[in-house]
């Protein structure tokens, strides 16, 4: 009885693959500084902590609760442009941070709520082009108010000096920086991990709303709404919620990423090629999975990053040979890269985490 009742308890192999995954990734994010020094794999570190936390966000409304959003990187955009406005014009404090995404934040949550009362109601395609109309709408009021944003040159900003390079946390005998493991203890080290903590602290959140008794009723509005209608639930309350709750979210993590690029404009926040690679991302790790956002995120972020790089070193290695150094030019990334998401749909139909997890589809 005992054996039968290890072997009902025994976790799937696949489910094990995913969470190792996860733990390696986490590792090398909260050791990047010291396991990757420079500049542009720093980059590339915090662009995977703040996208992780908006990808899953999505994921809420997607994977979860099934609603299909084009306006999330909408969200995204309030938050960063209220804590650009803010340091531009208050000055580079933590005031104009906590002032200026706060109102970004306040933004997002009143337009999510506006956005879902009035169109939640709606079919799921209506929804979406309701929310495409709106992501729209945005992108050119943040291209013609020039004079509160920038415009399409989007606006530079000075962060608190806290966050600087220049700014000593812990000094040596010489009375400069001291280094740990070649890697100076500075204020840019400080700003990778508030960015990193900051991040980690969110998608524990979201972990905690999937795994809670409303995780449990957004998954039922998912797979059956009119049942979930039947038995008592008030679907239009709960998919509003959510989209209010995801909304919130994504405003936070656009405040992240204002603060570690010192630059906001249309082509980092609310540009549509992020919406498609928010979605894309959803799609290769897995919607409905949480897990999923990890391994989507860092897949294609390592793609964007390094693909063209892997693609000329194989140029060169291959410059003897007929055809292949034609085929790996730099220049055809894109294709490649197209070519890769091709068969990770095939191989992987419900996601990468999603499949080894023994999902199919959403669920």
């Amino acid at each position: 009885m005992s054996l039968l009742v290890n072997t009902s308890r025994r976790v799937p192999v696949g489910r094990l693959v995913v969470y190792g995954v996860v733990l390696v990734v986490g590792l090398c994010l909260m050791f990047a500084p010291f396991l990757f020094p420079d500049v542009r794999a720093q980059e590339v570190a915090a662009r995977i902590c703040v996208f992780i936390v908006l990808v899953a966000s999505y994921d809420l409304l997607i994977g979860y609760t099934g609603i299909v959003s084009f306006a999330h990187t909408m969200f995204f955009g309030l938050g960063a442009y209220g804590t650009a406005i803010a340091l531009r014009t208050m000055g580079p404090g933590f005031d104009a941070i906590l002032l200026g995404g706060s109102l970004g934040v306040l933004a997002a949550l009143v337009l999510a709520v506006l956005i879902g009362l009035l169109s939640l109601r709606v079919k799921a395609i209506f929804f979406a082009m309701i929310t495409l109309a709106a992501a729209s709408v945005m992108m050119v009021l943040a291209s013609q108010l020039s004079e509160f944003t920038g415009g399409e040159d989007g606006m530079t900003y000075t962060i608190p000096r806290f966050f600087s390079p220049a700014n000593t946390l812990v000094e040596d005998a010489d009375g400069k920086a001291l280094r740990i493991f070649g890697v100076a203890l500075n204020g840019r080290l400080a700003l990778y991990y508030f960015v990193f903590l900051s991040s980690l602290f969110l998608f524990l959140a979201m972990l905690r709303i999937v795994a809670s008794p409303l995780g449990t009723v957004l998954e039922a509005i998912r797979e059956n709404e009119m049942r979930a209608e039947a038995i008592g639930y008030r679907v239009v309350s709960y998919r509003t919620a959510i989209f209010c709750i995801a909304a919130v979210i994504a405003a936070l993590a656009g405040i992240l990423r204002a603060v570690w690029l010192r630059y906001t404009g249309p082509d980092v926040t609310l540009s549509f090629d992020i919406m498609l690679d928010v979605l894309l991302m959803v799609v290769i790790g897995g919607m409905g999975t949480m897990m999923g956002a990890v391994i989507g995120v860092v897949i294609m972020t390592l793609a964007q990053f390094y693909l063209k790089d892997l693609m000329e070193a194989g140029a060169s290695a291959t410059a003897d040979m007929p055809l292949l150094p034609d085929m790996l030019n730099p220049d055809r990334w894109l294709l490649w890269l197209g070519i890769v998401f091709i068969l990770l749909v095939y191989f992987f139909p419900a996601g990468i985490a999603g499949t080894l997890m023994g999902k199919g589809g959403h669920k």
